[in-house]
């Protein structure tokens, strides 16, 4: 346990595991009001309830605490894409997966918290964006390789898989994503239609156009 002043004089103890966690919270909070560079490791000590010294036991730098609010990111992002999704079913199964996985993160306040703070102070520290890049494209990344193997499968007719994902997650982005950046509500629109009309777009111009087996057989 990590002993620690109150203002009333009081001491009160902090339990080390729990420091960590306090301080990547207290980090999210005032990054995000006050902008990465504007914040003080001792600001952060302070609003995680934690000593100077416990701080620097746990994190040598600010920059150490925003890569662990990256990898806590990363997790976010492997439960919209998690393990296995490109074999549950056929290829609308699993782009309404994704889609309804991908709405869902969006509504997270401390994903989108964390999005606009790398928006904010990237233009002064262009390696946040470059770190989050790093973490953000290889899910694009892998969206693509699986459109890639329907297009090898015949299902879909794309000659460029990774522009196809990009387009995908754009239509959902400027639902939901792209309003609240601007400060605006979401479209008046039911998030479901939002993913089903979005599927039936994207299908309508990449889907393979199967032949008419009923002209076959009568030509045959």
């Amino acid at each position: 346990m990590e002993l620690q002043k109150k203002p009333n004089g009081m001491v009160r103890k902090v339990p080390r595991g729990g420091s960590r966690e306090a301080i990547v919270e207290a980090a999210s909070r005032l990054f995000l009001q006050q902008g990465f560079g504007a914040v003080s490791m001792d600001e952060l000590a302070e609003a995680a309830g934690v000593a100077r010294r416990t701080l620097y036991n746990q994190f040598a730098s600010k920059e150490e605490i925003f890569r662990e609010m990256l990898l806590r990111m990363s997790a976010d992002l492997e439960d919209a894409f998690p393990p296995g999704i490109e074999t549950e079913g056929g290829v609308e199964d699993v782009l309404r997966m994704a889609a309804r996985m991908i709405l869902e993160l969006h509504r997270k306040p401390e994903y989108l918290g964390f999005l606009r703070m790398v928006v904010a102070d990237s233009r002064h520290f262009p390696w946040i964006a470059s770190e989050l890049a790093a973490v953000m494209d290889p899910q694009t990344e892998r969206l693509a390789r699986y459109l890639a193997h329907m297009n090898a499968m015949g299902v879909l007719e794309c000659r460029n898989p990774l522009l196809a994902a990009h387009q995908f997650l754009g239509m959902l982005n400027e639902f939901s994503l792209w309003p609240w950046f601007m400060g605006q509500p979401p479209l008046a629109v039911p998030a479901e239609e939002v993913v089903e009309d979005t599927i039936q777009m994207f299908l309508r111009h990449y889907r393979r156009p199967q032949l008419d087996e009923s002209r076959h057989d009568d030509a045959a």
